[in-house]
């Protein structure tokens, strides 16, 4: 009968005070978290797009500066026009495939997952081509009190801005590809496209034109 009514042995029952107590998950650091944050991103909100844009206006109101001071002779403005010509072809066929691509997807010939794909891929040779007409066009005497040739930089400032943008867009579509039907994010891509064609055809409109003059 002692054995039965005894008191149980101290190592079978741990006192409260000797029981560890659990981690909670939050607070087991993981390694390497904070010295490997992500960097802030071009597209990650309106905030960076907008400072990205200020540098854009930026660099376009110096390149105007310098191009309106200027002077290159005739081998250099001659290999100028063939790198902006060339420049023209990259970024502009890039934005037609793009948007060719954003066609397919609306009218239902391609799926979400490829349009925007293949948007994020031709990035680099729009903006590679811009930069292109850009660093080019300094070279080629433009005269900014012309009418014509006003509208066509004004038009590659735009194209710019445009851009930036639309890498906003395409990041958001392809983070929220369940509701990016909606009538907000058609409206937003049906808008860019429209302003990206008319400054591009704009352009080549205008280009042409000042070469007949």
């Amino acid at each position: 009968m002692s054995a039965v009514w005894s008191d149980p042995p101290l190592s079978v029952v741990p006192s409260p005070r000797s029981r560890p107590r659990p981690v909670p998950a939050m607070a087991v650091a993981k390694p390497g978290t904070a010295r490997h944050a992500r960097p802030v991103g071009l597209y990650d909100s309106w905030w960076t797009v907008g400072g990205a844009a200020l540098a854009i206006c930026a660099a376009w109101a110096v390149s105007v500066f310098v191009a309106i001071h200027l002077q290159a002779d005739a081998t250099l403005h001659t290999a100028a026009l063939f790198v902006h010509l060339a420049s023209l072809v990259l970024g502009f066929g890039a934005v037609l495939v793009a948007d060719y691509y954003g066609l397919l997807w609306i009218t239902g010939r391609c799926t979400l997952q490829d349009a925007v794909g293949s948007a994020s891929r031709l990035h680099f040779p729009i903006w590679a081509g811009l930069a292109g007409l850009v660093a080019s066009g300094v070279f080629l005497h433009p005269n900014p009190a012309a009418p014509l040739t006003l509208a066509k930089l004004v038009m590659v400032l735009v194209l710019s801005l445009n851009g930036l943008q639309a890498g906003l867009l395409n990041k958001r579509m392809a983070a929220h590809a369940a509701t990016s039907s909606e009538p907000r994010y058609l409206a937003w891509g049906g808008a860019t496209a429209i302003v990206s064609q008319i400054c591009w055809w704009g352009a080549v409109v205008i280009g042409f034109m000042n070469t007949q003059s």
